[in-house]
């Protein structure tokens, strides 16, 4: 599985922990995100990992601000993007589950990095149960489309 990882400044350390985390495992991970500890704008990280998953250049992404709020508001600004943020492994667990998350958000001032690895590993094992969430998951897509739900 090949994934995506950005990050802004706050999220330097995080972003370096879990790429050898990932890569230990045998993960490839594509960094898109700053190695800088000056001070950037993660709107540009989350568009880059975003239209990575989108694309299929990487089959997940993972990205890290300060607290995960801005980055995940970012990347769900791209069509085709279901990006959670997650403090803990119970609403990664039900991203995955119940709304197909393609990419998780953690914030690098709110979580150590053992919490941070289980995170990734909920979110990397954890497959959508399709079904009724299917439903709704596409109803998402309708939104991104401008259909009108009723």
């Amino acid at each position: 599985m090949k994934i995506a990882i950005g990050n802004d400044h706050v999220g330097v350390e995080l972003k370096r922990h879990l790429t050898d985390y990932l890569t230990g495992k045998g993960y490839e991970v594509v960094n898109f995100g700053t190695d800088a500890p000056e001070s950037n704008h993660y709107p540009i990280y989350a568009q880059k990992v975003a239209e990575a998953v989108v694309s299929g250049q990487c089959d997940r992404g993972i990205l890290i601000c300060g607290t995960g709020i801005g980055i995940s508001i970012s990347a769900n600004k791209i069509k085709g993007v279901r990006c959670a943020l997650c403090s803990e492994t119970v609403s990664c667990q039900l991203s995955r589950e119940h709304n197909n998350a393609n990419i998780v958000a953690m914030g690098a001032r709110m979580i150590g990095p053992v919490m941070a690895e289980a995170i990734v590993d909920t979110f990397l094992t954890t497959e959508f149960l399709g079904g009724r969430h299917s439903i709704r998951v596409n109803m998402i897509a309708d939104i991104e489309n401008g259909v009108e739900l009723s």
